[in-house]
């Protein structure tokens, strides 16, 4: 790992000032940019803290919307969720083990948006809003392919507006070791249509899967996923398991994340 200068700012402001150095990154829980670091595949001149920014700590609830600073780990969600967003609780509440839960946050999760990760489907799946210092992004248009994202140099998320739904579920099959998702489902009913979005199974990250979507509408339940399935075509293929079989898992997480819910 080269030298770097850490910053710990205690406001916004503070922590936009310092990421606009030269050669500045932000720092969240860590697990993804430390590891990088220590590999020496990055280096970054400037570490800028985002932990220690009351602003960005805390899960409150805002009319039918869960609000959480980007800064609050998924252990904390899985605890204050658990009342007025269980599916999103219980999501956070299996992400990794109790060292990852303790200092991942969803903030940070958001912004690396790990193609396998669990943050991505629950924000998309919900249809969220990122919050940033600028600006408020739909889940929609913030998640652009593998671990890139709509946030620019510099831009911060600073919370996530999630709508909470009538109901919803999350199943996904672990990668034993890591803990990620081989392929997950978040399943969320709103009055206007249901949404479904996968995530560990696509090439290019987080997706939603309209057909089940439309099937969902018509017919909250497992069943209507009979006959439905989506084409391996994109989807990853490792030494976990061929495009086919993530496919398979799709509509199998699918099922099980509205049996859930």
């Amino acid at each position: 790992m080269h030298n770097f200068e850490f910053v710990k700012p205690s406001t916004v402001a503070e922590a936009v000032r310092a990421l606009g150095r030269e050669d500045a990154q932000a720092l969240a829980g860590g697990h993804t940019l430390l590891p990088t670091m220590k590999q020496r595949l990055a280096a970054p001149a400037v570490l800028v803290s985002l932990t220690g920014i009351p602003d960005l700590r805390g899960v409150r609830r805002e009319g039918d919307a869960l609000v959480i600073g980007a800064a609050t780990t998924h252990a904390e969600v899985a605890k204050a969720a658990a009342k007025d967003y269980p599916a999103l609780a219980r999501l956070a509440g299996g992400i990794g083990d109790p060292a990852v839960r303790n200092r991942g946050t969803i903030g940070g999760s958001l912004a690396n948006n790990d193609p396998a990760a669990c943050w991505p489907a629950g924000a998309l799946g919900s249809g969220a809003t990122i919050v940033t210092d600028r600006r408020q992004i739909a889940a929609d248009d913030f998640f652009r392919g593998l671990f890139t994202t709509a946030l620019e140099p510099a831009e911060i998320i600073t919370a996530v507006r999630l709508p909470i739904p009538a109901r919803a579920g999350y199943a996904k099959f672990e990668q034993p070791a890591s803990r990620f998702a081989l392929t997950g489902a978040f399943v969320a009913q709103f009055p206007g249509g249901v949404r479904v979005a996968i995530t560990g199974a696509g090439e290019d990250g987080v997706f939603r899967w309209a057909e089940a979507e439309r099937a969902l509408a018509a017919n909250f339940a497992a069943s209507a996923l009979d006959g439905l399935g989506v084409s391996p075509d994109g989807l990853v293929g490792d030494l976990h398991g061929t495009p086919q079989y993530r496919a398979n898992l799709v509509r199998v997480m699918t099922g099980r994340a509205v049996g859930a819910a």
